[in-house]
């Protein structure tokens, strides 16, 4: 069995492995979507029409990740940015990779400000990605669902997110054996302590951890995915 010490640092560089991945990738497609929205832009009005297939290859790409259970990926506009839509998500997802279309499947969908999502809002005033979660989506897949998303810039301005969905079921049945066999109790919380998957059959996904059994076990940071690690003696 590996000392408390060492499960912490394992058990962290386990999560900066597994999200960081899908964080590379998409920091390696929203650049040149930029670049390309940029230029869409300076040759007429951009449209859901014109938006689209270049969001495409990038989503399906990502969707087929090795390395982590995508469920759906794509971009998120900025408000006002289309002149067709005042708001438009370009998104893919599913064993089908369908497109995902918002209008078709409940009222008022297709109007949701994301300005007020966790998702949006961070990487939107940070400049920086975001891992948000645990959270019921109601807007793709109406399950557990964590999102990555990461901003778009062109010539500073802002003009939207790469993004892309990991359902907590899958997440869970992916990390759980190899925090599992570091021979500790290891939870993982987002920033404000919710947890998104442990070992410790009393911990549900989304149960906070403050003012409860694990609030004085320290809380570590994992560098760059803005989760947190707590383990346990066993």
């Amino acid at each position: 069995m590996t000392t408390t010490t060492t499960a912490v640092e394992q058990a962290a560089a386990i999560v900066r492995d597994y999200f960081g991945g899908p964080i590379r990738t998409l920091l390696e497609w929203v650049g040149p979507v930029a670049r390309l929205i940029g230029e869409a832009e300076a040759a007429g009005p951009l449209t859901r029409a014109r938006l689209d297939p270049m969001i495409e290859p990038h989503a399906l790409r990502t969707l087929d990740l090795p390395d982590a259970p995508v469920y759906g990926a794509g971009f998120i506009a900025a408000i006002d940015l289309l002149a067709d839509a005042r708001s438009h998500l370009a998104w893919w997802q599913g064993a089908d990779r369908r497109q995902l279309v918002l209008a078709s499947q409940s009222v008022n969908k297709e109007n949701i400000d994301y300005r007020e999502l966790e998702w949006y809002r961070i990487p939107m005033s940070t400049g920086e990605p975001h891992v948000a979660g645990p959270y019921v989506d109601y807007l793709c897949s109406d399950e557990y669902t964590i999102t990555i998303a990461v901003p778009a810039l062109v010539g500073g301005r802002f003009v939207g997110v790469a993004g892309l969905d990991l359902l907590v079921s899958e997440v869970e049945r992916e990390l759980t054996p190899r925090f599992a066999a570091l021979g500790h109790q290891v939870t993982l919380t987002n920033g404000v302590g919710r947890v998104v998957v442990s070992t410790d059959p009393r911990c549900a996904t989304g149960d906070t951890v403050r003012g409860g059994r694990l609030a004085d076990l320290p809380r570590i940071a994992c560098d760059t995915v803005a989760l947190d690690v707590i383990v346990e003696e066993s």
